[in-house]
């Protein structure tokens, strides 16, 4: 019997779980996620391997979402520095790169940059020539000043011509072993944000890295030998080289493994889910077992980017929330104790009144005996829980997006801080092992990729155009690993461009497939 483990990183717990070969949770732990992260993965690892009683040589997949590259933007914290290049002078001179960012992240990545001559239009024209030399020079102003190397060019995702000369040019004069982020693999058409995304990815190369051996150290002391994929932001995942490259792809991961997870533990398609952590809840809604996209702009650490993200609401409450005042002016955080509940709370003999202690008050969760609870405590509780119920209530009014109840899955450990019985919801349900849902997300281990192209409908039939993206995507799909007898489209979007001529329509296509675990398959990887 071969397995796959599953490992997520959350601001509280870190949770591992083990799968069998049908996709069935054999076992699953949850341990306080660490002020040094990488040991909190390894404790998970190595209780998950001693409580299941599975030989570490029958894991021959394991995964990990991790919230390292959000909290590293977010904190300004291990981040490299950044030389930027964007290909499109002049027309593009009127607004700098970075504009709108936060100082102290623009300090922190450092603000190197270059406007050169160069770009094209959509179907490829180039609007000026590009200008080699300008792109040498930018190279020898930046040597010994950064780390990483950004490169975005005007509708590089339609044509990366001149994006792959430029990076041939930064490898040739800063050497073969910078990093360097071309922004045509990686975002949607828009210039701006798109040129966020890429110099965000450029500076999260070095938390990408420390993650990556980190993870792979904590399986090598465990004795497995598994095959290594990262999550992704739409559910997906990828393989390392693939992670080490695109770090930014993994900043939105722990909820969408969450989404993931409920729809597979509940075996729903197409429901709500609420995932109840540490500090903060988190509300998104599966189609198709996959999470739902936003199509607004991300922000991440005060920066609008247009990478692919999952449509998500954040509700300020979770199992560490602090509870301050009393029942007629209660007040919820929005500090929370996070990954040091189990030494502050109440009902584990600490000092702080949080929201597990006011659920322990009521009898939501199994009472404690380091607690005893006055009326007016309770009082305080039920006002406490009411707030919360009515907090989440709007965010599933919200995010459901129309009138009509909906199934509401409740994952994370903090779910029993919320009723069976919800507003708008036609049915709760809690499926088995729901507090680890997160965990069991990464390990269900699909891989996916995405191809978006601008394409004129005048010389050839639309049904052409979709079958050749469509071969073009599940070949990409293979690519990042997925067997080929798996795979299958999973969103596709096809909207006409009434402003572009020549009958232009913007097509984006998703797919995914099951990840190879043969050692036939994996030797290409």
């Amino acid at each position: 019997m071969h397995y796959r483990m599953g490992v997520d990183v959350g601001g509280s717990h870190t949770d591992a779980v083990l799968l069998d070969e049908n996709l069935c949770c054999v076992h699953g732990v949850k341990v306080p996620t660490t002020a040094n992260v990488d040991s909190g993965i390894r404790e998970a690892v190595e209780r998950l391997g001693k409580e299941s009683g599975i030989h570490p040589r029958q894991v021959k997949l394991a995964t990990l979402g991790t919230t390292h590259c959000a909290n590293a933007v977010v904190e300004r914290k291990n981040l490299s520095r950044v030389g930027m290049i964007r290909i499109g002078a002049p027309a593009t001179r009127s607004v700098p790169p970075m504009v709108g960012w936060p100082e102290d992240l623009k300090k922190a990545i450092g603000s190197v940059y270059f406007l050169v001559r160069g770009g094209r239009e959509y179907n490829g024209t180039p609007i000026v020539p590009l200008d080699l030399e300008e792109i040498r020079h930018a190279c020898r102003q930046m040597k010994g000043l950064v780390d990483a190397v950004a490169i975005t060019a005007v509708f590089a995702p339609t044509d990366p011509a001149d994006e792959d000369l430029a990076a041939e040019i930064v490898r040739e004069e800063l050497g073969a072993s910078i990093p360097v982020t071309r922004s045509g693999e990686l975002a949607g058409l828009g210039l701006l944000d798109r040129e966020n995304a890429t110099i965000l990815n450029a500076a999260l190369n070095r938390t990408a890295n420390r993650v990556i051996e980190g993870f792979r150290r904590a399986l090598e002391q465990a004795g497995m030998q598994a095959n290594i994929f990262f999550g992704q932001n739409d559910g997906t995942m990828m393989p390392e080289k693939m992670a080490r490259r695109f770090p930014i792809r993994m900043i939105a991961c722990g909820p969408v493994h969450s989404l993931r997870g409920a729809a597979h533990l509940s075996k729903m398609s197409d429901a709500v889910v609420v995932d109840v952590g540490g500090t903060t809840t988190d509300v998104g809604m599966v189609s198709n077992r996959f999470p739902r996209e936003s199509i607004d702009p991300a922000e991440i650490g005060g920066v609008k980017i247009n990478a692919s993200m999952p449509d998500l609401l954040s509700v300020g409450v979770g199992g560490g929330t602090v509870i301050r005042g009393g029942p007629e002016d209660i007040c919820l955080g929005p500090d929370s104790v996070g990954h040091r509940l189990t030494q502050l709370a109440r009902c584990f003999g600490g000092s702080t009144w949080t929201l597990t202690d006011a659920a322990a008050a009521i009898g939501r969760i199994g009472w404690t005996p380091f607690m005893s609870v006055t009326e007016e405590e309770k009082q305080r509780s039920q006002k406490a829980m009411s707030v919360v119920k009515n907090r989440v209530e709007e965010a599933i009014d919200r995010i459901k997006g129309g009138p009509s109840p909906v199934s509401v899955i409740l994952v994370g450990g903090g779910s029993s801080l919320l009723p069976d019985e919800l507003t708008g919801a036609s049915q709760v349900i809690r499926p088995p092992h729901h507090e680890v849902a997160n965990a069991v997300g990464a390990a269900l281990g699909q891989v996916g990729a995405q191809v978006e192209r601008i394409v004129s409908l005048e010389e050839e039939s639309r049904d052409y155009v979709y079958q050749h993206l469509k071969k073009e995507t599940f070949e990409a799909t293979v690519r990042q690993g997925a067997d080929p007898k798996t795979v299958r489209l999973i969103s596709v979007e096809e909207i006409p461009l009434s402003y572009l001529p020549g009958k232009s329509v913007r097509f984006r296509l998703k797919a995914a497939g099951d990840i190879r675990t043969s050692a036939e398959d994996t030797a290409v990887l």
